[in-house]
């Protein structure tokens, strides 16, 4: 392990939305440099012009901030550092680590064919390598010289030792024939400019190891620790689609779900901590380290997601929990809600009953709106606006309206009162058509509590309307 300080780094390339797999790695790379008193860099490797898109990038860096991984350098974009990456080749030119190829894209492709249709498998068969082509050879490439019997290995953080013999990689191109650097180059570069100590990474990228430790070699630098996580998969086991799974950290944000509950759970998805399930940032960055880490595909099991947001939704005291659902129930009714009375504690009733900050939203809309734009399930009414509900709903308001003080225990008073003058029918036979009268729908929390909520001449004018709607 490098004996500097720790400086890990997070590098996505800004070609779509921030992946949940790779927020994990911010997050996992973001902790590690927390719990070592490090540096986190931020790196948008953007190389990929055609893909690469200023709203994609906009969209990682928002989602990184939404999850409150705030970076400590950057952050870079390997779009403005081609001169560093040209100047690196020049380096491996000169000291001989690296030589011109004029081989053809179409030569490449009819040699590997032959190689492979005579039963052997395709590295580059070094037909430049001695050519000793200059500067003015004409079109070309320039390609990495790695020894056949070079032992490309490293002890991988998560995995333990891996590697590959120089024979089985080949001369890889560095640069293309256009000038620009590869991305194996570019990455190297960077992070040995960054002076990046640990390279934590998904598993995907192992692939590229062994041939950026050649070039770590070539440029004359010290390897860095590279950690390789293994990829999430979905709920069946099988790697996660865009086309079936949720996949999108803003997706997820703007279902309502909050970021610290999205931090704790992408935690827990190959990591652990004795039989912990629930982690603030603060414990992450106080307790994560990598060997910590498992060596198996991490699971996203979306139903623990809604658990752990549920716990976070129990955390936040009133006036958080307001100013956090405040936005979604703004979308909800089309309308600014600044207060309403009742609203704070009806968000108290919905803590438990809630997966997520819009279904909060959804499930207190009928508070926030105007009486007359509330919202009427028809198959509640159906079900419970029966005709024997009109005298018990009108009987109700007027009770209502005398009662005092305003509480639960008094409205259930009101409740039982109406029930035994109207020959005691069942607690259902009144409780549902009002339910229906103040939210719309046949489910609530409890019914004496939901009515305590809205202000008395609310809950009166609701319940009279709804007994002169029954015919």
């Amino acid at each position: 392990m490098p004996s500097q300080t720790v400086r890990t780094r997070f590098a996505p390339s800004p070609t779509g939305f921030l992946h949940i797999g790779s927020a994990r790695t911010a997050l996992f790379s973001w902790a590690f440099a927390r719990r070592h008193r490090g540096v986190f860099v931020l790196r948008i490797e953007d190389t990929d012009r055609e893909r690469s898109t200023d709203a994609s990038e906009r969209g990682v860096l928002e989602g990184l901030e939404w999850l409150g991984l705030h970076w400590d350098e950057g952050p870079y974009r390997q779009s403005e550092r081609s001169e560093r990456y040209a100047d690196a080749v020049e380096r491996l030119l000169a000291s001989g680590r690296a030589y011109r190829c004029t081989c053809t894209a179409e030569d490449l492709e009819a040699r590997k064919q032959a190689t492979i249709a005579a039963g052997g498998k395709w590295t580059y068969d070094g037909r430049c390598r001695d050519a000793a082509h200059g500067p003015a050879c004409g079109p070309h490439t320039v390609r990495l010289r790695v020894e056949p019997d070079d032992a490309l290995r490293w002890d991988d953080a998560v995995f333990g030792p891996l590697g590959q013999a120089g024979a089985e990689i080949g001369d890889r191109i560095v640069r293309r024939s256009d000038g620009t650097a590869l991305y194996n180059l570019a990455v190297v570069v960077d992070d040995i400019d960054m002076r990046i100590t640990h390279v934590i990474r998904g598993d995907d990228h192992q692939i590229n190891t062994a041939f950026q430790i050649a070039l770590y070699r070539a440029l004359g630098a010290e390897l860095p620790v590279f950690a390789h996580l293994p990829l999430l998969v979905g709920e069946s086991g099988k790697k996660l689609s865009k086309r079936r799974d949720p996949v999108s950290v803003q997706q997820f944000r703007d279902d309502g779900y909050l970021p610290e509950a999205m931090c704790s759970w992408l935690a827990r998805l190959g990591w652990s901590h004795g039989d912990d399930e629930v982690f603030t940032l603060d414990e992450l960055a106080s307790l994560f380290d990598l060997d910590a880490v498992g060596r198996s595909a991490g699971q996203a099991n979306f139903g623990k997601l809604d658990w752990q947001n549920q716990q976070f939704l129990a955390r936040l005291d009133g006036e958080e929990l307001f100013a956090r659902v405040r936005p979604f129930l703004e979308a909800a009714t089309g309308r600014a809600v600044d207060d309403a009375p009742g609203l704070r504690a009806l968000l108290e009733l919905l803590r438990e009953r809630s997966r997520t900050l819009a279904d909060m939203a959804a499930q207190a809309r009928w508070l926030v709106v105007a009486d007359d734009q509330l919202e009427l399930d028809a198959k509640a009414v159906a079900k419970h606006w029966k005709p024997d509900a009109k005298p018990l709903l009108a009987a109700l308001a007027r009770a209502l309206a005398e009662v005092e003080p305003w509480t639960a225990a008094a409205i259930e008073g009101a409740f039982e009162a109406v029930r035994a003058a109207n020959g005691s029918p069942g607690m259902g036979k009144l409780a549902q058509p009002v339910r229906v009268a103040l939210t719309g729908s046949a489910a609530s929390p409890g019914i004496f509590e939901t009515v305590a909520v809205l202000p008395r001449e609310r809950a009166v004018a609701r319940i009279a309307a709804a007994a002169e709607r029954i015919a």
